[in-house]
């Protein structure tokens, strides 16, 4: 992972790099991102995958934070890193609703079916790679673009994770590859979602002090 960006001095809008492809890439990547929301809640539901729906309510979330980042993506620093603050409740609160099924679903969960599964990973994967490959030259900005680049990662990270599940309850028949992989996906919502808050607030409190100066 890249270095935090709390740690350097971050760009202002105006010293974004390229600040039209990176609008570009955004609504590349909300498209992408609805779209895949739409398979894998079909496939989800169809499957009786868990790691598919919370994957697919992940799509859903990250469509909304694209849509967020483009809307303040001129605004000033202070009101896009509230926006972030908003995007980082939202990954930490889908990672606890994941982790609450998954323990739901120890006692009253069925056998997912694993070929959909697979192949609905994979293409979901092609999918993520494609918008982290695009959003890989802006992972170094504020908050909000750092949010961006870290959901299109660990989207990544997660699908691989679904689909090595799918081979999972293929191989044992069962559904705890399944509840594990929906469980680690959760962790790193969680985790994004924190590293995002805490650079957010770090923002907020520069600016707060920027603006006090005389």
């Amino acid at each position: 992972m890249s270095a935090n960006c709390c740690e350097h001095e971050c760009p202002a809008p105006g010293q974004v790099a390229d600040l039209g492809r990176y609008r570009r890439v955004l609504w590349v990547a909300l498209w992408v991102n609805a779209t895949m929301f739409l398979i894998e809640i079909g496939a989800g539901l169809s499957a009786g995958s868990l790691s598919l729906l919370a994957d697919a309510i992940d799509f859903a979330g990250d469509a909304l934070n694209y849509g967020v980042s483009l809307a303040v993506l001129a605004s000033a620093l202070a009101w896009r890193a509230r926006a972030a603050i908003l995007k980082a409740f939202s990954m930490m609160g889908f990672g606890l609703y994941v982790l609450g099924s998954a323990l739901w679903s120890l006692w009253h969960g069925e056998v997912p079916d694993a070929p959909t599964m697979g192949v609905v990973a994979l293409i979901a994967l092609l999918a993520n790679v494609s918008v982290a490959w695009m959003l890989y030259a802006f992972r170094e900005g504020d908050a909000n673009m750092r949010s961006v680049w870290l959901c299109s990662r660990n989207d990544a990270i997660g699908n691989l994770a679904v689909f090595l599940a799918a081979l999972g309850v293929f191989g044992t028949g069962a559904s705890w590859p399944d509840l594990l992989v929906a469980s680690l996906m959760a962790g790193l919502a969680l985790q994004g979602g924190w590293q995002v808050l805490r650079q957010a607030r770090h923002e907020l409190r520069n600016g707060d002090h920027r603006g006090h100066v005389h």
